[in-house]
């Protein structure tokens, strides 16, 4: 039998045989509190609002079926020593039960949870198309022994990397620089430590992500593709928390410290170990990161050395409640890539050694003030600035040449939002912004002598409004909006209409339909003849209304949802229309690298689920996304449609977790089809120093599969300190994925470069929470 057949039938018997044992030994008395919730909210039809820590390691004994709902909330409240308060006949809120410094609003209604445990704990669905981490809460996913934020988003259905990277995550077909990163509300430029092997934000210092492939609320602007949106904890609860931890790759360190009742300081900071000590976890990530590029492609006249690499990300937040209606946050970030090596050379007999460098750098910095003017209104302002800044000096000794290239971003935004939420049945929210971005672009030879500056800056406005409706039974839920853009340098107004639908019938299965229109100004262009010493491709630039158009998305989707006894099965077909690409935003290495033309892309698809959670110990689940993405350049491929570069027709995950006490353990197979390529034409002829190529994109390369698995393990240190220990393996069976080929002359022959993916990685951390 092959060993896929053979990793297959383990999988069966594995989680067969956990579920069967755990039948047989759980005990009935006591269950999780979040269980006993999710059963008292489909027999009383009622829906719970609570904040995570308020429950978090709760248990109780389930009320007997022929209690009053009064009656039921009163046992749990002796049971679990919290308070729940009915608001009405549909809506109970969960508050821990103790008496509280300042008086309150009343509690507002959060969203309704289709199932809280979305593949693992931690991960949540909700009803307008959202998808919800908490890392705080996070369990576990295969490969993965820490809550990446990037990473961790991969594992749903429809969103995956065709390189392997955080710096470049296809949702639903889109490219990278087209998903809006937000970090507290401020958009951010750069998404990756290790040039996009590793997360450049800190998951435990984050509250909590949520992710919107469409459907999305009409504050958010940009991100035709799609919203992640990073939030770090915003209440003071005048509690002292801390962590240390280290991994093969970096260190780090949190804290959260209250200054006072109506203050607390909120800190964290990272950093590689990658320049003090080498780990088999870095020689990996080198190896994939560094492979074609001018660090690792020696010539016969000289040779790289002394390699030294790192990179840190520090983020503070300040939180002051200046009274019972006024809180100011003020945020801090600051992301930061160093790559130093030295180059030598022999040259008639004289030895020369140049320092090349390359960093990468996001700041980030803001403040926030909210002002809660009644129990039902409360506004939001924010000022911020992000500046984003990638700088690289290279020698090419044998040619005595240097080269200098700068992208540097300054983003700079105001932005007020007002709610307000007269009942639990109504929500609405508008608001207004206003962004100036400004990006340059240095390119600076000096042999030939060449120097290039462009510069270019937008400033928009924008007015949005947005109205929440929830049925008595809440059963429906309907969520309108509108976003008016208004780009002063174009004189453009641009409506952009959004639509949420939900609705729940047969009691266990609901519809949904989500829809909306976009746009966007900035994106990513990929120079692969000159690029930031063959490491960094991307440089990001602003459209001129000319040769780079103003992005425009248009995007709907149906889903049906069935959700019972801890079964989810799930089904979302979508089509996806986006105009204003370039050539040079899509990365070819075909007959197209040199060619600059417009065009479009459309992609349709089905997202399809299947999760069964056996009770609290296994979760298991099989996804499957299919989409025919395709380009379309009027001036390209005689006008004719051809596959786009991150075509890929078909995606398999399977995975499952097992969690028993403190202990949990998770593996999973990542299969899909190949990516497109253009094979050069069999019958070219390379003497005219060309190469003639096939039909665009007519080829694939070969399937990629990868298998990982991973475990962690908490145990307490003292009273109040608990410490995590957990392993991983990428890859398990090293197996040789071919992420990108492309075809280049070498004395008038055509070579082949193939860039691999990621062997074999193993890694192992250690966590202390105190």
């Amino acid at each position: 039998m092959s060993r896929k057949g053979c990793l297959s039938i383990f999988y069966l018997l594995f989680f067969l045989n956990i579920a069967n044992l755990h039948a047989q030994t759980v005990q009935k008395e006591k269950q999780s509190l979040i269980s006993i919730l999710k059963i008292l909210e489909a027999r009383y039809n009622i829906s719970f609002s609570y904040v995570d820590n308020a429950i978090k390691d709760k248990e109780g004994t389930l009320p007997d079926s022929d209690l009053m709902l009064e009656e039921a909330l009163e046992l749990l409240k002796i049971g679990t020593q919290l308070d729940f308060e009915l608001l009405d006949q549909r809506f109970v809120a969960i508050k821990k039960n103790v008496e509280r410094k300042t008086d309150s609003f009343i509690t507002q209604r959060l969203e309704e949870v289709i199932l809280s445990n979305y593949l693992t704990t931690g991960i949540t669905k909700l009803n307008d198309g959202s998808i919800t981490i908490k890392p705080e809460t996070f369990g576990i996913l295969p490969g993965l022994i820490e809550p990446d934020v990037l990473q961790t988003i991969q594992a749903l259905p429809g969103i995956l990397s065709t390189d392997e990277t955080v710096s470049n995550i296809n949702v639903r077909g889109g490219t990278h620089d087209q998903n809006l990163l937000l970090w507290d509300g401020i958009k951010m430029y750069q998404s990756g430590h290790f040039f996009g092997l590793i997360s450049a934000f800190n998951p435990y210092t984050t509250k909590r992500i949520h992710v919107y492939k469409n459907g999305t609320s009409a504050k958010y602007g940009d991100g035709i593709s799609s919203v992640i949106d990073m939030q770090l904890p915003d209440e003071i609860d005048n509690e002292f928390k801390a962590g240390l931890g280290f991994n093969l790759i970096n260190a780090d360190g949190f804290a959260k410290i209250p200054l006072s009742n109506k203050t607390e300081l909120q800190l964290s900071s990272r950093r590689s170990v990658t320049d003090l000590i080498l780990t088999p976890t870095y020689n990996q990530y080198f190896k994939r990161i560094f492979q074609d590029s001018d660090l690792t492609n020696e010539n016969r006249n000289s040779i790289s050395q002394n390699e030294r690499f790192y990179f840190y990300d520090v983020n503070v937040k300040l939180l002051y409640d200046i009274t019972k209606k006024d809180r100011i946050r003020i945020h801090f970030l600051n992301v930061n890539n160093q790559l130093n090596y030295d180059e030598q050379s022999t040259v008639n007999d004289r030895n020369e050694a140049f320092n090349s460098k390359l960093s990468q750098q996001n700041l980030a910095t803001g403040i926030t003030y909210t002002r809660d003017w009644s129990e039902s209104l409360s506004t939001t302002s924010q000022m911020y600035v992000s500046n984003y800044d990638l700088d690289a000096t290279n020698y090419d000794i044998t040619n005595n040449q240097r080269l200098i290239q700068e992208n540097e971003v300054y983003d700079g935004a105001a932005k007020l939002d007002v709610n307000y939420a007269p009942n639990h049945q109504l929500k609405i929210n508008g608001g207004y912004q206003f962004t100036e971005v400004g990006i340059s672009n240095l390119e600076d030879i000096n042999n030939p002598a060449f120097r290039s500056y462009i510069k270019e800056v937008i400033r928009s406005h924008a007015v949005y409004a947005k109205t929440g409706l929830l049925s008595s039974n809440a059963k429906t839920n309907l969520k309108l909006g509108a976003r008016l853009n208004y780009i002063q340098k174009f004189d453009m107004l641009f409506a952009e209409p959004r639509l949420s639908f939900s609705q729940r019938f047969l009691n266990d299965f609901r519809m949904e339909i989500l829809g909306e229109f976009k746009s966007q100004t900035t994106t990513q262009i990929i120079d692969l003849q000159n690029d930031f010493l063959g490491i960094e491709k991307r440089r990001w630039i602003l459209s001129n209304n000319k040769d780079i158009p103003v992005l425009k998305s248009k995007q709907a989707s149906v889903g049906i949802h069935y959700n019972k006894n801890k079964l989810l099965i799930s089904a979302e077909t979508y089509i996806k229309k986006v105009n204003g690409i370039t050539t040079r935003s899509q990365g070819f290495q075909n007959q197209y690298q040199f060619v600059n033309s417009m065009g479009s892309y459309e992609i349709k698809g089905i997202d399809f689920l299947l999760n069964k959670q056996f009770s609290d110990i296994v979760s298991a689940w099989v996804s499957y996304a299919y989409s025919i993405n395709n380009y379309t350049f009027d001036a390209l491929n005689n006008g004719e449609t051809f596959p786009n570069n991150a075509d890929i027709k078909h995606a398999v995950d399977f995975a499952g977790t097992f969690t028993h006490n403190h202990f949990k353990f998770a593996m999973g197979v990542n299969w899909h089809s190949g990516k497109p390529t253009t094979l050069p034409n069999p019958n070219d002829d390379t003497d005219n120093n060309e190469i003639t190529y096939s039909k665009p994109n007519s080829s694939n390369l070969k399937d990629y599969l990868r298998a990982d698995c991973s475990a962690t393990y908490r145990f307490n240190v003292s009273e109040g300190s608990h410490a995590t220990i957990g392993a991983s393996v990428w890859n398990i069976f090293n197996k040789k994925n071919i992420l990108n080929t492309y075809y280049s002359l070498v004395d008038e022959k055509i070579t082949k470069i193939e860039n691999q993916s990621l062997g074999i990685t193993p890694n192992v951390s250690l966590r202390v929470h105190f």
